[in-house]
């Protein structure tokens, strides 16, 4: 009976000193991620891996189709993620209007660091997306570059870019308040991220898709001037705006479909009214941003490279094979050469002739399915003609820009090719997320350091390792297994659709 009790002494000491570890190692942890003072409050994260991450910092609050205001300071515990915007697509909870919120990864919170800061603006068009993403983790990023990242979210959809100007003098700005709010993001930046170890005369915008529309944008919107110091976009342009008659016609679709009142109509109905047909291009109604002449007065890169942002360096981006992802295998299935051509057409998103292009890219690439062409066929003239056009234009400025490629495929799916979204797990070193197109491979990760170390030195010095984009010579870095670089490459893709004028879709 004596050794009986013994041995539950004994397990009852283990437990408690197992307890006694445990909430001392969790005690050290705490201690070991210092919290934050800053202008806009006191935060405290969490740390792992040796970085210190603080997610879901307000930066703001917004009404309803109202730009948003600045959140007084507070004391926070940033150790989670907050809401993502309401979209159409339910794949990121929660979801809230009261989503202004963004992260912040950093090395060590040491004012005195002065670390290079990377600004990422989230893909999905205008209309869904959002950094909760397990590929914008921030964390490899910010300790292979001993930099400090932040990723942002914002209002989308009709709620960041409904423009009800001409129909409600109560909502002036509603076309363009997702791109408010980003601006108001990176005023919160300015003044609070040195605190967090960041300078806030380095920070670099980068942007995927969407995200990268969302930053050329930026470079033309007044009040985003002095704000970014470098930026970097990636698969995303935006040439043109969406015109104001075009913009209204659409919201008076959305406000047809959605019958009642949007300042007060429940969220739910907001959403499901997302799909009203667009009177200009059918299919979904487009969103987002609004030559309002109020917060955006100019177009962003017509007719020129808007000269409010030609000093600042540009890094542009796209991948080889971008339509694979928006143009899935199984639903072409059935292509024949016979109706390539009708197929193509509308995907192309430009008035040209689809025979011609069909029978022009089938001479050229005589050992690609019909298929295989037009994939080709809609990146060269759909996905990519917008950077080729904002790099041109750059380029007649003189202003510096350098240009890649993303030429990696998963050497596990080799047929998957190089599709829109390849270059994100690359940048931030999150190859091995659950959804991330590259695999984890070895050669993943050698193209995934050489992105990284690219967007670095980017963010750090304004200049990349290969030559400038000018037009005597088009350089562009290739990314793959092994880096590589190439002057003007896909050059007679370029040079085809070069013939026609180029129209932003959705403007």
């Amino acid at each position: 009976m004596g050794s009986g009790v013994r041995r539950n002494d004994s397990k009852g000491q283990g437990g408690v000193a197992r307890r006694t570890v445990i909430a001392g190692a969790a005690a050290l942890l705490i201690a070991a991620t210092p919290d934050v003072e800053a202008r806009a409050g006191r935060f405290t994260g969490a740390r792992d891996a040796g970085i210190h991450a603080f997610k879901g910092i307000r930066y703001g609050r917004a009404t309803r189709f109202m730009p948003p205001v600045a959140e007084p300071a507070a004391t926070v515990r940033a150790t989670a993620y907050g809401p993502s915007a309401p979209q159409g697509s339910r794949r990121y909870q929660p979801q809230s209007e009261d989503c202004l919120f963004l992260n912040v990864w950093t090395p060590g919170p040491d004012a005195r660091a002065k670390r290079p800061v990377l600004l990422y603006i989230h893909g999905g068009a205008y209309s869904n997306g959002s950094v909760v993403d397990a590929m914008n983790d921030g964390a490899r990023l910010a300790a292979a570059g001993d930099c400090v990242v932040v990723t942002v979210n914002h209002r989308l959809n009709a709620l960041g870019y409904l423009y009800l100007a001409r129909l409600d003098p109560r909502f002036p700005d509603s076309g363009n308040n997702g791109q408010l709010d980003l601006i108001l993001a990176l005023q919160w930046v300015r003044d609070n991220i040195a605190s967090f170890g960041g300078d806030p005369g380095c920070v670099t915008v980068f942007g995927q898709s969407g995200g990268g529309a969302k930053i050329a944008t930026l470079m033309g919107t007044p009040a985003a001037k002095g704000l970014f110091h470098r930026a970097a976009t990636m698969s995303g342009q935006q040439v043109t705006a969406s015109g104001p008659l075009n913009a209204t016609k659409r919201a008076q679709a959305y406000l047809a479909k959605l019958g009642r009142d949007p300042a007060t109509a429940p969220l739910e109905a907001l959403l499901e009214a997302l799909s009203a047909t667009d009177p200009v291009l059918g299919g979904g109604v487009y969103f987002g941003p609004v030559l309002d002449m109020r917060s955006l007065t100019r177009h962003p890169f017509w007719p020129d490279a808007n000269p409010q942002s030609n000093a600042v360096p540009m890094l542009l981006g796209n991948t080889l094979d971008e339509a694979r992802a928006f143009l899935p295998a199984e639903r072409f299935a059935d292509l024949t050469w016979e109706t390539l051509p009708a197929r193509m057409a509308p995907e192309l998103r430009v008035d040209i002739h689809p025979e011609w292009v069909a029978a022009q890219f089938r001479a050229r690439y005589p050992a690609l399915s019909p298929r295989e062409i037009l994939w080709a066929a809609v990146t060269a003239g759909r996905s990519w003609r917008g950077q080729v056009e904002e790099a041109e234009a750059r380029a007649r400025a003189d202003a510096p820009t350098w240009v890649y490629q993303c030429d990696f495929t998963d050497p596990a799916r080799p047929l998957s090719g190089a599709p829109h979204t390849m270059d994100i797990p690359l940048v931030f070193g999150t190859i091995d997320a659950p959804d991330a197109p590259s695999g984890a491979s070895p050669a993943a990760r050698a193209a995934s350091d050489a992105m990284m170390a690219a967007f670095v030195q980017f963010a750090r010095t304004g200049t990349c390792s290969w030559p400038q984009y000018r037009l005597d010579r088009r350089t562009t870095m290739i990314f793959d297994a092994a880096a590589r670089v190439e002057d003007d490459p896909r050059a007679w893709e370029r040079q085809l659709f070069a013939r026609v004028p180029y129209i932003q879709p959705g403007t």
